[in-house]
């Protein structure tokens, strides 16, 4: 393991710019393909976040931290959601008050045709990645 002291040199300069390119690469590829489904780059990633809940059903406030977004903000993205009729609002059978929310079939749908691409284009860059986080030690 590299000595995390150690000075940075012109190559960990490289590499680090390298990776961070790669990732923006990513990112690029992400928005076109959420774009081409009809949704922006966050929606894409709260659908990905509420099926990917533990619960089952999240709520907005777990939303909200798996986004890293404050709550008001992923209440008004969860609105945009519901309006679009990309997700349902479940009256939680604990407290009435707050909500669990669900994807539609419509989201299942483009979430599926996302999340495949998604793994296909991270299957491709892994040799790419994997050179770049070894090169960063």
């Amino acid at each position: 393991m590299a000595d995390p002291a150690a000075p940075l040199t012109d190559g960990d300069y490289a590499a680090l710019a390298d990776f961070r390119h790669a990732l923006r690469e990513f990112q690029a590829f992400s928005e076109r393909r959420a774009a081409d489904q009809g949704l922006t780059p966050q929606q894409h990633q709260a659908l990905l976040a509420i099926r990917a809940a533990a619960s089952g059903a999240p709520t907005v406030g777990e939303v909200a931290r798996r986004l890293m977004l404050k709550p008001h903000s992923a209440t008004g993205l969860v609105n945009r959601l519901a309006d679009q009729g990309w997700i349902d609002r479940i009256a939680a059978t604990d407290d009435r008050r707050r909500a669990r929310l669900r994807l539609t079939p419509r989201a299942h749908a483009a979430l599926a045709a996302l999340s495949a691409a998604h793994r296909d284009e991270i299957r491709r860059m892994r040799p790419t990645l994997e050179a770049m986080l070894e090169a960063i030690g």
